[in-house]
């Protein structure tokens, strides 16, 4: 059971996506498990065969406990039970830690012959293709429909309007998710010590070259400040690496890449913070497209793990609230937070006169165990400089 980030304890498995004997690449979806973060794909990161699946679907598990054994070597002909399992034990509790939201069996859909099980993942991908789940048989445990057998049905047949597939049900607890995160922080305002920096930058050259860019393009096409903000943020942390990274057992591990984290707010509340990956070596138009996509699964209920998992840094944004000045608090183990406010016309001096101007304040959150107050000003300064000249970005 993977760890999705410091609020998670325990997961629960929801969904196999692979079987026994079914050979497996890096990158490969192998399971779905409920989180506090809602329904997660479960990557793979091995190549080779899959063996032996040690849990079934409904089991909760603590994070650490092995899921599956994977062959590293030919498919085997026979795949012999291990004597025992070993019981690995979970990394050190997070204080109040929320459980895990509760999904113990599919649910259940009522049927004209009696009851029919649906993992949440088969129904959410039925509500997407549109397919009426009464109509299916399915091949999972004990009956119940699984996503093989929705993907089955979407390719047999053509969605029928007439019979709209129910909403999916995510079994996203948002009391959980609030404890989970209150644990979390707790721990980062205790264990982590904070500095905090902040910086107004005068953005008119890259709104003027926004505006010009998307004059040319359809609308579906054009780009956000947004995107020009994460880029730039992510290119100072690749020149500044002491706050791009995590900090585990005493020691800085900095990242060879930048997978910035995202805090996207969840409707209905609470607050996830996937990371995009590569985001310093991605174009505008690259990474414009990941953060569309990132936020639409953030919010369904579709992120993978890797996504939870390898943030190095956060960027958070409470611009579109209309918020000025955003400190926020570190997410372990990372060791920096960037915070951006709204763009606001502002006096602005201009060649010794006071001009209107757009501004944006920039913040930095960041760890004093590994960097301080004045490597954090060239971290700001050098966002400042990569906005100046937005058509290099």
């Amino acid at each position: 059971m993977p760890s999705l980030g410091a609020d998670m304890e325990s997961g629960t498995l929801v969904e196999w996506l692979k079987q026994p004997g079914d050979r497996l690449a890096p990158g490969d979806i192998i399971a779905v498990v409920e989180t506090d973060k809602g329904a997660i794909e479960i990557e793979v990161f091995e190549r080779g065969t899959l063996t032996e699946q040690l849990l079934q679907p409904g089991a909760t598990v603590p994070v650490g406990t092995p899921m599956a054994m994977i062959d590293g070597g030919a498919p085997p002909v026979a795949a012999p039970r291990p004597a025992a399992r070993p019981a690995q034990a979970p990394p050190a509790a997070v204080p109040a830690a929320a459980p895990a939201a509760a999904a113990p069996a599919p649910v259940a859909a009522e049927t004209g012959g009696g009851r029919l099980r649906v993992s949440p993942a088969a129904r959410r991908l039925a509500a997407e293709r549109g397919v009426a789940l009464e109509r299916l048989h399915g091949s999972g445990p004990d009956g119940a429909v699984v996503s093989a057998d929705v993907l089955a049905a979407a390719s047999a047949a053509p969605p029928t309007p007439t019979q709209p597939a129910p909403a999916p049900s995510r079994g996203l607890d948002m009391a959980a998710m609030r404890r989970a995160i209150g644990a979390a922080m707790a721990r980062s305002m205790r264990e982590i010590p904070h500095y905090y920096l902040s910086h107004r930058v005068e953005v008119g050259a890259a709104e003027a070259w926004l505006a010009a860019t998307n004059a040319q393009r359809q609308p579906a096409d054009r780009l956000l400040m947004g995107t020009l903000f994460v880029k730039a943020a992510a290119l100072a942390l690749k020149k500044y690496p002491e706050f791009n990274g995590t900090y585990e057992d005493g020691t800085f591990r900095p990242a060879a890449a930048v997978h910035l984290g995202l805090a996207i707010a969840v409707r209905g509340g609470g607050l996830i913070a996937p990371a995009i990956h590569g985001a310093d070596g991605r174009d505008l138009n690259d990474l414009m497209a990941g953060m569309r996509d990132l936020v639409a699964r953030a919010r369904s209920g579709g992120l993978r793990s890797s996504e939870l998992s390898d943030g190095t840094a956060t960027l958070s944004s409470l611009g579109d609230r209309g918020v000025d000045l955003l400190y926020g608090v570190i997410y372990p183990p990372q060791v920096a937070l960037i915070g951006v406010g709204k763009v606001a016309r502002r006096p602005w001096v201009v060649d010794d006169a006071v001009v209107p101007r757009p501004v944006v304040a920039w913040t930095l959150a960041a760890d004093h165990r590994v960097s301080d107050g004045h490597r954090g000003a060239l971290l700001l300064a050098e966002i400042e400089r990569l906005l100046q000249q937005p058509e290099a970005l």
